[in-house]
């Protein structure tokens, strides 16, 4: 698992007003610092979740073969939130590191880089640079190919200026964050918008998925865009990636 640090450093979370097809759940703009973390540099792929789902459980079973689209170097999907949670958990006992699923804050500060454009790469998205439902075009955009399956994780070659891939499209990314309608009150500190502090492996409220997917339109790919699931949706679009607490980078 390829690990990228991310410097500590702030951003304006949400979208402005004028953006195209933005939602009232990006209200309002809003200054957050966020820590130094380390970030996977791909959404966990299904070669990573098969070695993981071999180590020994810490709160629930896991499938050790959940996803439609088959692949090493393809993401995983089709993993719940709780999934997601456990393999993280499982990862860290393994390794004595800590690792969980980002914040939401983190999510968008490590996808933006230092951008304010609707994506990383710009103003609009095309089918060469991200996987996503590209007979459907974003501003100045223009159709593209639509693949209607995962494609194996860096296919594009475009990383932001933090060294990610994979930030726009291909699948759903969990947060660890519960769902929140809008940005009032939201932490400043990078931290998760937790609602309760109860045993994540119980919880019940709605989380947060980000980054769109092969399936969904450009519009919800955009670094900005932000959308709620139940905990236990196993879909073929809905993957994560992992982060890994400061201090020394993982081997």
């Amino acid at each position: 698992m390829e690990i990228v640090s991310i410097p500590e450093g702030s951003l304006i979370m949400g979208s402005p007003e004028n953006e195209l097809e933005r939602s009232s759940t990006e209200n309002p703009q809003h200054q957050v610092t966020v820590p130094q973390f380390f970030m996977g540099k791909y959404p966990v792929t299904q070669a990573q979740w098969q070695a993981v789902a071999s180590l020994p459980e810490v709160d629930r079973e896991i499938d050790p073969d959940p996803s439609r689209f088959t692949g090493e170097n393809r993401p995983v999907e089709s993993v719940s939130w709780y999934d997601a949670v456990e393999f993280c958990n499982r990862l860290s006992q393994h390794t004595g590191k800590k690792y969980r699923l980002p914040s939401e804050a983190e999510w968008e500060y490590a996808c933006r880089a230092g951008t304010t454009t609707p994506f990383h790469f710009g103003a609009t998205i095309t089918s060469e640079l991200a996987n996503y439902r590209a007979n459907e075009v974003y501003g100045a955009g223009l159709k593209g190919r639509c693949r209607q399956e995962t494609t194996p994780v860096g296919s594009f070659k475009v990383a932001n200026a933090f060294g990610l891939y994979d930030m726009h499209g291909n699948v759903w990314e969990w947060c660890l964050d519960d769902w929140h309608s809008n940005y009032e009150g939201a932490p400043t500190n990078g931290s998760p918008w937790l609602n309760k502090n109860d045993n994540f492996s119980q919880n019940q409220e709605y989380p947060l998925l980000r980054g769109g997917s092969w399936i969904n339109d450009p519009d919800f790919c955009r670094s900005a865009s932000r959308n709620d699931s139940t905990r236990g949706n196993c879909l073929s679009n809905i993957g994560f990636r992992v982060v890994c607490a400061v201090g020394r980078i993982p081997q």
